[in-house]
């Protein structure tokens, strides 16, 4: 087995819970690649284009271009790289203190626990800016902690203490900081009363239909209604009402068992554990090793309290974070919140693992301002989505009678054993959804699937290629868009086609060179992070293979690029350093700055970012702004 400490997590876990190889990869192959529409044409689907093909709306006219920027090439510097005419300036980085007395990060131990806890997290994600009472606040995922660099002091790269384990811990979770710009540089504000870490050790509520049910309670809280922490939080959402939501993704990775293995199978993994990656071994981290609570022989439960959306209030340092169990229990990517026709709040989110599913919850009440908003994310309905070959599609409701499952709580529990039950679509790593600011039409990022047409997923359902996943062993992505039946966004059925297929034309001639919107000048691969601006150009962060070379030649490091859903047309904006993956996108309100996630610079050894020289690498958040002062994006 590789070193544990490059494996992704979905390595990790395909290690520890392997896949039986169950389907006829030949076949699939060539059936994926004898389908016109996936040739390099367009095919028509339910009345408007696909793959960079696009039918504009009634009365619409296309504009040359609507990009206010000349398009990048490529880089492998270890550095970020931004057109002329823009500039990019790091804000914060990982173990900057957030109050005065907490040191300023060290480069030989990497801090402590304790300073950690007083300093901004690791590994940036999702995040947003929120004004209250004319304080600019960021908030930022703090997705995870790359173990080979924040214990790199140690010969092994590996933690020597409890404390080493609780700074990795400590390093997780979310960071609020109150940001100012002065003198033409954005800066945090030390000691303002709106900073906060959100850590695993943070008190939590459970909300929704899974509150108080047997499944989530433990000795430590029989009444199954509060929890502590939240860790791996990927992307974002963001509500009307002016809260944040942090997704709870590869929250799996965490636990372990001290049961002893009996005839080859250890006794505390469920088949409820695997589907979601729990197992004997977690990823490196150790948390069992100082909180009893990550030991599922101990703690069986406490997984189950793990993997929701989590609702926190920027504006309020004391409040308490609240599990929206009716989202579901998955490995969320983010929370696309978009308001009916009717009031109501929907939710769009994505299963980040090879050949899970994509949900949608609708609420039962209707969003008004100045209205109670706590009831709007805990009751409501959780759907699937089902995809035709025919470009239609529908959400399936998970209720008991669909899905034979007990009751609503279990459902927000297991909620990919009821995507399961009901058929729904597998895809292809369902990652960021981001809803158009001037249309009814959504977009989500299908980042990549090896296993695509090889393996099904942890469920065992048959991943296929067809549909918006039309690739076997898809190592470029794709984003797939749909328009709700009728514009409403409560609807059971919608019509779907795919805005692009990533790929390399310098190397293939077939459905591997991606549609006809992908070009030399523009090839990325892995696309996942996904976010509208206000002006309705599409912004596509990517997490991909920086190899440069083989299938990936010319691609360079990770990337942003801006796509017009109008003309199909896509340009490079941005390219990180070495070994990063570019996630994370908010702007400041008056739309002048951008502020873009560098997450695990130098992952694999070879970045020194953001400082240079000899010095660790550190995720951070950098400000775009335009040297002329004027709009960015």
């Amino acid at each position: 087995m590789k070193d544990e400490r490059t494996l992704s997590f979905d390595e990790f876990d395909e290690v520890v819970n392997p896949r039986p190889e169950t389907c006829d990869f030949d076949r699939v192959v060539e059936k994926a690649l004898s389908r016109r529409g996936f040739l390099g044409g367009v095919m028509a689907l339910g009345g408007f284009a696909a793959l960079g093909g696009t039918v504009l709306p009634s009365g619409a006219k296309a504009a040359p271009n609507r990009f206010a920027f000349d398009a990048i090439a490529t880089s492998t510097a270890d550095d970020v790289i931004v057109p002329p005419g823009y500039k990019a300036e790091v804000l914060v980085r990982w173990g900057d203190p957030m109050w005065s007395d907490a040191p300023e990060f060290d480069h030989d131990t990497r801090g402590s626990a304790a300073s950690q806890e007083r300093a901004f997290g690791d590994n940036t994600d999702g995040m947003d800016v929120f004004m209250h009472e004319g304080h600019m606040l960021l908030v930022v995922n703090n997705e995870y902690t790359n173990r080979g660099i924040i214990w790199g002091n140690n010969p092994d790269g590996k933690a020597a203490s409890d404390d080493d384990i609780a700074k990795g811990m400590m390093a997780h979770g979310v960071s609020v900081v109150e940001i100012t710009r002065e003198d033409g540089a954005w800066k945090i504000v030390k000691d303002s009363p709106f900073n906060r870490r959100i850590t695993p050790q943070t008190e939590m509520v459970l909300t929704g239909p899974a509150a108080g049910h047997d499944l989530v309670k433990t000795d430590a809280d029989p009444s199954g209604t509060r929890t502590l922490g939240t860790w791996n939080n990927c992307g974002n959402g963001v509500t009307p009402w002016g809260t944040y939501l942090a997704c709870e993704e590869n929250f799996n990775g965490y636990f372990s068992s001290s049961e002893t293995v009996q005839d080859q199978k250890p006794v505390s993994i469920t088949p409820e554990m695997s589907r979601y990656g729990i197992s004997t071994n977690d990823w490196g981290y150790g948390w069992a090793k100082i909180d009893n609570r990550f030991d599922v022989a101990k703690n069986p439960n406490e997984p189950n309290r793990a993997g929701y959306v989590v609702e926190i209030d920027p504006t309020d340092p004391n409040s308490t974070p609240r599990k929206l169990t009716a989202l579901g229990r998955f490995k969320h990517e983010n929370a696309e919140v978009v308001i009916a026709n009717d009031g109501r709040v929907v939710v769009y989110m994505g299963d980040d693992e090879r050949g899970e599913f994509l949900y949608r919850f609708v609420s039962e009440g209707v969003y008004a301002p100045g209205a109670p908003t706590d009831e709007l994310l805990e009751r409501g309905t959780l759907s699937v989505a089902k995809f035709g070959e025919d470009g239609t599609g529908e959400w399936i409701d998970l209720t008991p009678e669909t899905t034979g499952m007990a009751d609503a709580a279990e459902i927000a529990v297991h909620s990919r054993m009821a995507g399961s039950a009901v058929g729904a679509t597998t895809m292809d790593r369902p990652e960021w959804i981001a809803a158009n600011p001037n249309m009814a039409e959504v977009y989500c990022c299908l980042t990549n699937n090896k296993n695509r047409g090889v393996k099904p997923n942890a469920g065992g359902d048959e991943t296929p290629a067809m549909g918006p996943n039309p690739r076997a062993e898809n190592h470029y992505g794709q984003i797939v868009r749909w328009r709700p039946q009728g514009g409403d966004h409560t609807a059971a059925g919608f019509e779907w086609d795919l805005y692009l297929l990533a790929g390399n034309p310098t190397v293939h001639s077939d459905a591997y060179a991606g549609s006809d919107n992908i070009t030399e000048a523009n090839m990325f691969n892995s696309p996942d992070g996904l976010a509208f601006d206000s002006n309705g150009l599409l912004w596509i962060q990517t997490d991909g293979n920086y190899g440069n070379d083989g299938d990936f030649a010319g691609h360079g490091n990770n990337q942003m690029l801006a796509g017009d859903p109008v003309t199909g047309e896509v340009r490079r904006f941005l390219t990180g350093p070495k070994e990063c993956e570019v996630t994370g996108l908010t702007w400041s309100p008056d739309r002048r700055t951008m502020f873009v996630g560098i997450q695990h610079p130098g992952e694999k050894g070879d970045s020194h970012w953001p400082e240079g020289g000899s010095s660790v690498p550190r995720s951070a958040i950098i400000a775009v702004t335009r040297e002329d002062g004027g709009l960015v994006g």
